[in-house]
């Protein structure tokens, strides 16, 4: 017989707060000292970083020079052009962008072939290399003087429109393949398997159960992908050729015509769609998220997709990973030839040449820049993604912490760029001193690096806030208040409870951060000086004068340094939360903390 004392007591959880008890609440973190230190230094930090830059943009462009260049911008037939150009770039590149993403993920979900571990490598390339590294192996392969063109006696023109969708939907695919791989893991496999039990088929399944499902992953990955593609810069100053966008006029704004002003409105008018685009993808599409998440295994509908639907998938999907291997083929090559076409013997006179014109220095300014930027950046998403889950209750200052921690990626690159140029060229004073000495521009090298520290840190924070958001979210507070219970602050436990049962979310938001640091360029180009020439900065002048060889060896070594950082920063993090994550492990199934009483 079973006695009283095997049968399992439940435990009621605590009731809902009340209108009361959320007072209550924010009563109790007015009185949380560390909590409200460690708010007032996020703020002030986001303040400094991202919205002073944007907001010393948007004053630049509200003045006489400023308005003029955006009247004329919307009025003039160039300025249409170039408005329309931008437009057509962005809505082209995303398009197609996000259906090479679908494309990967679906072989990698739903069908059943070989390598597929190699394909997923092979897809999440482009992220780990500079933003015109594909352009500048696409000019070797399809330039006027390209390999393509020598080898079959062709005239292909690569250059303007068609090579600058073809590099941006290379280059932004991995965006929306890892998004919709995550989504179309997540179907319940039971409701494509009910479509399929009541005699529609695969295709019709496809068309009528799983893309409605998909809707929202798909309009976020094109939505961020038409933000990214029209606001790049490096892409078509390298492969443009005359055709003209916004990201390059504002460029030339500053290099040519030396206008801030001028570059601050046509800033503004890059800026409106961004952002627009940004809030659609980031409430609307969450709002309207209907994909299920269900704990039944999705096996059962993999590898059995039929041939309609398989056939031309696999075939785009295959032909884009085609086309990756024969660009990065080409950046190897390429890098140990005499000169790639005319003189292909092997030679390392290519490594030679850079680093006696001083690559050595600027790795290790690029990697020193990265190493100080990216944990400060990944620390702050954690912060604020802790702060707005957990302990801001405000559901309107939330937001707002929120949105402004997302602006730093949200903002195009050259609108931030420009806004720094802007906000770092001047010292800050503050009752008649200097509070922030100059930094962009400045003679001292240590100034400079500083200045372009801070764009990293705002472009990096948003990846590990965001991932972040999701897995305090997966948390049930119950965990937190029970160790709050026993007695711990809410720093420790965040540090003791929160933040080991968030660590892939710390380890993705770190790894992205160091790339983004080693191979950003758009949002740093205003600022760079000779002390600081970070290795995108090199790349990009060993191609404007022709030396791809050069630029290959270049960009070789970089993706070499970025695949070395993020295995030194993903076995850093793992050690560093072993000992929580271990002493979690041993802890025996069903434990729960409980508070002794006297």
């Amino acid at each position: 017989m079973t006695s009283r004392a095997d049968i399992p007591v439940p435990t009621l959880a605590p009731p809902a707060p009340s209108s009361g008890a959320r007072g209550g609440r924010r009563g109790r973190f007015l009185r949380d000292p560390p909590t409200l230190i460690i708010s007032a230094a996020v703020v002030l930090i986001l303040l400094f970083v991202v919205v002073r830059p944007i907001a010393m943009i948007i004053l630049r462009a509200v003045s006489a020079e400023g308005l003029e260049a955006i009247t004329s911008l919307v009025t003039s037939k160039g300025g249409l052009t170039v408005l329309g150009n931008t437009v057509k770039l962005g809505l082209t590149a995303a398009t197609i962008g996000t259906v090479i993403g679908f494309c990967h993920a679906y072989v990698q979900v739903f069908l059943s072939v070989r390598g597929k571990r190699v394909a997923h490598v092979i897809a999440l390339t482009p992220l780990i290399s500079p933003p015109f590294a594909l352009a500048t192996a696409i000019l070797a392969l399809f330039g006027r003087s390209g390999l393509v063109n020598d080898w079959f006696g062709l005239a292909l023109n690569i250059y303007g429109f068609p090579g600058l969708v073809l590099v941006l939907a290379l280059s932004f695919s991995p965006v929306a393949y890892l998004n919709l791989k995550g989504l179309m893991q997540s179907l319940d496999p039971s409701l494509i398997e009910a479509g399929a039990s009541l005699g529609a088929g695969r295709f019709r399944v496809l068309w009528r159960v799983t893309l409605p499902l998909l809707i929202p992953g798909i309009l976020s990955s094109f939505l961020l992908l038409f933000v990214e593609s029209i606001a790049d810069l490096a892409n078509p100053l390298v492969l443009g050729g005359s055709y003209r966008v916004l990201a390059t006029e504002i460029y030339y704004s500053v290099t040519g015509s030396f206008s801030l002003p001028v570059a601050a409105g046509y800033s503004v008018a890059l800026l409106a769609p961004a952002l627009i685009a940004f809030s659609v993808q980031k409430y609307w599409v969450a709002r309207h998220n209907v994909v299920t998440v269900t704990g039944k295994s999705g096996s059962a509908t993999r590898g059995r997709e039929s041939a309609l639907v398989a056939a031309p998938v696999a075939t785009l999907s295959f032909a884009a990973l085609g086309l990756t291997i024969v660009i990065y083929g080409i950046i190897v090559v390429g890098a140990f030839t005499t000169l790639l076409g005319i003189d292909n013997s092997f030679t390392l006179d290519n490594f030679t040449a850079i680093f006696r014109g001083g690559a050595w220095r600027s790795f290790l300014i690029t990697v020193m820049m990265a190493v100080v930027s990216a944990p400060i950046a990944a620390t702050l998403g954690v912060v604020i993604a802790w702060l707005v889950v957990r302990k801001w209750r405000s559901k309107a200052a939330s937001t707002a912490l929120d949105f402004t921690g997302m602006l730093g990626t949200a903002v195009p690159g050259t609108v931030l760029g420009i806004g720094a140029a802007l906000a770092y060229s001047a010292p800050i004073n503050l009752f008649g001193r200097e509070l922030v000495p100059q930094l962009a521009g400045s003679a001292a090298p240590l100034a400079g690096a500083l200045a372009i520290v801070l764009v990293y840190i705002a472009r990096g924070i948003s990846s590990g806030q965001q991932t972040s958001i999701a897995a305090l979210g997966q948390i049930s507070p119950s965990i937190e208040e029970a160790a709050a219970s026993l007695g711990a602050g809410g720093g420790k436990t965040f540090l003791s409870v929160s933040l080991p049962l968030i660590r892939p979310a710390v380890v993705g938001g770190l790894t992205y951060a160091i790339t983004r640091s080693m191979t950003v360029m758009t949002a740093i180009i205003f600022i760079v000086s000779p002390q600081t020439q970070v290795v995108t900065a090199r790349t990009l002048q060993e191609v404007s004068t022709g030396r791809y060889g050069n630029a290959f060896a270049y960009v070789f070594i970089l993706i070499v340094v970025v695949l070395a950082l993020m295995g030194i920063a993903h076995l850093l993090t793992s050690w560093l939360f072993a000992p929580r994550s271990r002493a979690a492990s041993h802890a025996p199934s069903g434990t729960t903390l409980q508070r002794k009483e006297p």
